[in-house]
This record gives structure tokens, sequence and C-alpha cells, in this order.
């Protein structure tokens, strides 16, 4: 055992605080005679630290849900901040524009058209006025949010996709491809929809056995990754519908666990040991036999949820129940998975919204902000890198994946594949006009893959207006021989009460 563990172990002050920084911070060397020596791993991260704000920024008297579900509770864009809160009579969640701190009234509008509570809610990544919402009422529902956020509740979504048997616990939007909508539920079904036509394109509705924990997009989102309660991690092609790769009894424990596709296609894991015991590990899909790495963390029983930023692959953990949040750094060389530090505060947390990385402040090297969600508060917490220039850092900032979409929805279902389209975050990011969502309900996709018709094309648009001006006509001169046999029959009807009242006339002289 080396000195810094056994002097941890002993309880008396040392070089660290504990294993997991005496692990993270050094490495073993061989020098001259085969002797070891230490070497601190060097890491632009190595001094990342956590500050939550003041209390006047956060956002105050919020009842969030307490819905039995290991969802985050909170979903997060550069405009605003969406928390799913407790409700009577169905499901609701708030959307409050950023700068929207302190106290916020009881009376402030929601998002409700839910008959059953809402279990989880994501961004649009291509449009920041668009949320999807899945709820235990079996049904999606996709919300545009005006620009300047809710002025009275909001009751009718843009579209309803119905599809799940069961209660819908999780939605995910497609990285690079706009309108394309995941959703999973506890059917054991995983859903692709195509949102600008509310059809669902695809239904993988065999593979899963049991309960879907979550589901992960890969960078280009070509490929899915789920974690299940059958303790499999599968990996799936879903336009060829297939699984190429799984890994059975990935962590051992019960107790729910997590999979995420990091950026350079491994997959990153969290979940129990036999023992109870909280692990994360790092596979390569290519052999599922043996993790890259597994290590073994704390006997807490919150369900750790990993957030991850691929522009600094730093991966932090957020444990439901927890009141610390661990971040970590992937990198290629052993032990692959470093700890870096850990953000520690005295209240437990109920769920956490992540700011995608076009959100952040660059001047002040933020490099991630989350949302904390207290039980009647949401509590933002900064995580910077001190520097000493005022400079824009470009190590910290590489170029990120921005609001526009790669692909459209069609091209996706055809077959094609694309990476995030990345933008610069030097002069800071300004959000644009948003376009408005718009569903046409008939599907107007001209090809599509064979395996996934569901239903027959229609004619071209042409053609389409065309048929309409002839129904129209049509219909038109339907009313005029409606309106001219009333006008008729009134005329006939006068006539005769002129005849019967001449009649009586007689009879009465």
């Amino acid at each position: 055992m080396c000195a810094c563990r056994a002097q941890w172990e002993a309880g008396s002050p040392g070089l660290v605080a504990s294993p997991w920084q005496h692990f993270a911070r050094t490495k073993l060397c061989k020098g001259s005679g085969d002797t070891m020596r230490r070497v601190v791993r060097q890491s632009k991260f190595r001094h990342v630290f956590g500050q939550a704000v003041k209390n006047d920024q956060c956002y105050d008297d919020i009842r969030v849900s307490r819905v039995t579900w290991d969802s985050s509770f909170c979903a997060v864009n550069p405009r605003f901040v969406a928390i799913i809160v407790d409700a009577s009579g169905g499901g609701a969640f708030l959307v409050l524009p950023l700068h929207k701190t302190g106290r916020i009234d009881k009376s402030y509008p929601t998002v409700c058209g839910h008959t059953g509570p809402v279990l989880d809610i994501d961004w649009c990544p291509h449009n920041d006025q668009v949320i999807a919402s899945g709820s235990e009422d079996c049904t999606v529902m996709v919300w545009q949010i005006p620009e300047n956020g809710l002025t009275l509740s909001l009751t009718e979504p843009v579209v309803v996709l119905e599809g799940h048997s069961k209660r819908v616990g999780i939605v995910a939007w497609h990285p690079t491809a706009r309108n394309v909508l995941l959703s999973a539920g506890c059917d054991n079904a995983i859903i692709i929809w195509n949102v600008g036509t509310g059809e669902a394109l695809i239904n993988l509705d065999d593979m899963h056995v049991d309960v879907i924990y979550n589901v992960s997009w890969n960078r280009n989102g070509s490929l899915i990754c789920t974690a299940s309660k059958d303790k499999k991690v599968r990996i799936i092609d879903p336009r060829k519908q297939e699984i190429i790769a799984e890994k059975e009894k990935t962590h051992e424990g019960a107790r729910p666990m997590r999979a995420i596709f990091l950026a350079d296609g491994n997959i990153f894991t969290t979940g129990f040991s036999r023992m109870s015991e909280r692990q994360l590990a790092l596979w390569n899909p290519k052999n599922m036999e043996e993790p890259i790495a597994l290590h073994e963390m704390d006997t807490s029983n919150g369900v750790l949820l990993p957030f991850y930023d691929p522009d600094t692959n730093i991966i932090y953990l957020c444990g439901k129940g927890d009141s610390s949040i661990r971040y970590f750094e992937i990198t290629d060389e052993s032990p692959y998975v470093h700890y870096l530090n850990t953000f520690s505060s005295k209240e437990p947390q109920r769920g956490m919204g992540f700011m995608p990385k076009r959100g952040l402040d660059v001047n002040k090297c933020e490099i991630a902000r989350f949302f904390k969600l207290h039980e009647r508060k949401c509590e933002p917490i900064i995580m910077t890198v001190p520097r000493k220039s005022d400079l824009f850092q470009d190590d910290l900032y590489p170029d990120t994946a921005g609001p526009e979409a790669a692909l459209e929805a069609e091209e996706w279902f055809e077959g094609k594949n694309a990476d995030p389209l990345l933008i610069s975050l030097k002069h800071g990011y300004i959000p644009g006009k948003n376009r408005d969502l718009k569903v046409v309900k008939k599907n107007i996709l001209d090809n599509k893959p064979a395996a996934n018709k569901k239903s027959d094309l229609i004619s071209a648009p042409k053609k389409a207006a065309d048929a309409s001006d002839t129904q129209n006509e049509a219909k038109l001169d339907e009313i005029l021989k409606e309106l001219k046999s009333i006008k008729d029959t009134i005329t006939n009807q006068d006539e005769r009460i002129s005849k019967l009242e001449q009649q009586m006339a007689k009879i009465a002289d």
C-alpha cells in the first residue's frame, strides 16, 4: 500500500483527501535502476472548481415533481430552463427564461397538456423554442414556446405522438437531423418519429425484454445505445433495426444503470456491483467482453446520472439524492477515467439540468453549468477553470455543436449520416431567431427505406393542390344547389300559405 493511501485510511492528514484523488493525480513511472517515482498527471482540467450562485440568482418556490422515475426532471438551453413540477389532475412543467430568477409565483403559467405526470423533457438542439415531453399518459407531446416565454398556460401542443401502450419515460432528440425524435416507454419499445409529419417511422418493439433505463445517441446519430433492467447494454442501428453489439451483466447489481456514447465511439456506463457499490466503466463497442476500465466508487444507493461534454471529454456524475457532483476526464492513457474533483454542497439533489456549451460564459472560463433541483428550488452551479488571462481560451473552447441541423429528417431516414455543424465561441454565442415548428400531418417524404415504410406516399404537392381546388369547386356547387332547393321550397310554402289564407277569408264571410 502506498504511503498516502495508508495515511488516508489511518485518518491522519496527508498528501490527498481520499484514494480517488490519489488515483487521479498520480501515476507510476519506472526510473533508473527499476526504482519507482511518482509523477503528477498533467491536465488543464485538474483545477476545475464548482460554485453555486447567490440566492437571488436561483429560481425559488418551485414544487419539483415527486414522481418516482429516475430522469433528470430538468432541461436547459441558452434561452430557457424547464422543470417538471407537481400538478394536480395531470402533468405539467415550468418553462422559465434564464433571467427570470427569484421567487416564482404559484400562478406562473405552465405547460400542462398531459393527462398524467410528465416523466421526461428534452429541448430540441436545433430550435431553442421547441421542447418534447413524455408522460404517464402514454403520449409524447412537442411544444413551441413563445420567444419571450409563457404569459398564459400552454395546453395545446404542436403535435401529439401516439404509439406507446404504456408510460413514456424517455425522450431524446437526434443530435444532427432536424425534427427526428426518439421515445422509449415502459412497453419496452423504442419509437423514432418524424416530428415534421407526426409519424412513427421506426418502431423497435422486439429488442428489449425489460424496462429501458436510458437511451443515448452517438455523435452523428447513426447508432443508439440502451441500458435495460435485464442488466444488458445494447448498441443498436435503428435504421437497419438490428443489434450490432451487446453486453450481459454490464453491472451485476440490481439497481438502475446508465449508458452513454462518448465522442470517440466508446461507451461509458454507471451502475452497481453485486455488493451494491456504485460503479463506473468504460467499454469498447467492438469488444464488449471486458471493460477498458472499471472503478468502484461508494455504497450510496442513488442512481448516477452521467452528463458528458464531448468538447473537453469530461464526464460529470450526479447521483439522485446525493449532495455532490463528481467529475472525471476521459483520456487515451491508463487508467483512462481520471478523477478530477468533487463539488459538494449540503442539500441533496432531486434532479439536474446541464447547459449546452453554447450557453456558457466564455469570458469567465466557464466550462459547465448545472441547474440543481432541490425540493422547492432550482440552483445554478457554475464550473470554471481558473485562468489569469482575460483573452479567449481556445484550448478550453474548441469549436462546439451549433444550433443548425446538419441533415433534414428525410435524409436521415434515407440512410445519410452527418457530424454536428460546429461553431466557434470566440465572440460568445448570440441566440438567433428560431423558425416555427410546422407539422404537416400527411407524410410528404419522397423516398423512405423499404424496411421503414409505414404508409403509401402521397402525390406531388402541385397535384395535391389541383385536387384540393377541384374538391372546393364541387362543394361550392353542392351548397348552391341546396340553397336553390331551400329557396324553391320557401316560395312554394309562401304560395300555399297565401291560398289557405284566402280560403279562411271566404269561410269567414
